[in-house]
């Protein structure tokens, strides 16, 4: 529409590392079916390490200035997200207000919450199968949700930032979530296929407070429009911040052998 403006660029960053993902990776070092989380899952908080990362990623975006300058920032409800966010607009001196967004929760894992691999394979042993038959994407735990059913709420939610895009320029904008709903941003944006997704997301998973750029494709010379990822899981602000480099799973539901 002529004189409203439109988004540029998706900044994609996961939350820092939390409470919930040390105590997940000390669970599976010590074999354990239950992982002892913290509080309900939308209440766990960053860890140290987790509050060093979002600093990080402040710096990032202080350091990258035009290039990377959003004007608006979505973030998922959840506490680590939303500390994740705080400290990297204080830190990177950003005067923004972040926009709560419920779209932009984890995946719900129903039954299998606070459940390692083993802990899924022990006490849900038909769940564990037939998520082998239906495979990662589709599977859906009862009480939980698919990754199909979160690609759902992120095409809604994509929608609604293309229309709060700024009037008369083109908008940078920055989304705070989590490991599934960023793969799942570029699935939809990307026009990814079900494999090639699962299989970026099991060869290379998202380390904590990674940042994956996606830019407009305008469609000029025969090229369809669209949009692709420029940076993917970028962690170089982490260690050039001083900061750990974490790769915890937000899928403790995985049973793949």
């Amino acid at each position: 529409m002529s004189g409203y403006g439109r988004v540029r660029r998706l900044i994609l960053a996961r939350h820092g590392e939390s409470e919930a993902n040390r105590a997940a990776a000390e669970a599976d070092a010590a074999g354990a079916e239950r992982i002892a989380v913290p509080a309900r899952d939308a209440d766990v908080e960053l860890s140290a390490t987790g509050r060093e990362q979002a600093e990080a990623l402040g710096h990032h975006l202080a350091d990258a200035g035009a290039r990377l300058r959003p004007v608006s920032v979505w973030v998922s409800p959840y506490v680590r997200a939303r500390q994740t966010t705080e400290i990297a607009l204080r830190t990177g001196g950003l005067d923004l207000t972040p926009r709560v967004d419920e779209r932009l929760r984890d995946r719900e894992l129903g039954i299998l919450d606070a459940l390692t691999g083993r802990g899924v394979r022990a006490l849900h042993p038909s769940e564990a199968e037939r998520r082998q038959y239906l495979g990662k994407f589709y599977y859906r735990p009862p009480g939980g949700e698919s990754w199909a059913d979160v690609a759902l709420r992120v095409r809604s939610l994509l929608a609604d930032i293309e229309s709060s895009a700024g009037e008369g320029h083109d908008d940078d904008v920055l989304i705070v979530c989590h490991d599934a709903v960023v793969s799942l941003i570029r699935y939809v944006c990307e026009r990814v296929e079900e494999q090639d997704l699962l299989e970026d997301a099991r060869v290379n998973p998202m380390p904590n407070a990674a940042v994956t750029v996606l830019e407009r494709i305008d469609g000029a010379s025969g090229t369809e429009p669209g949009w692709r990822a420029v940076t993917v899981n970028d962690v170089a602000h982490l260690t050039r911040h001083d900061a750990a480099v974490t790769r915890h799973s937000g899928e403790t539901d995985d049973t793949t052998p």
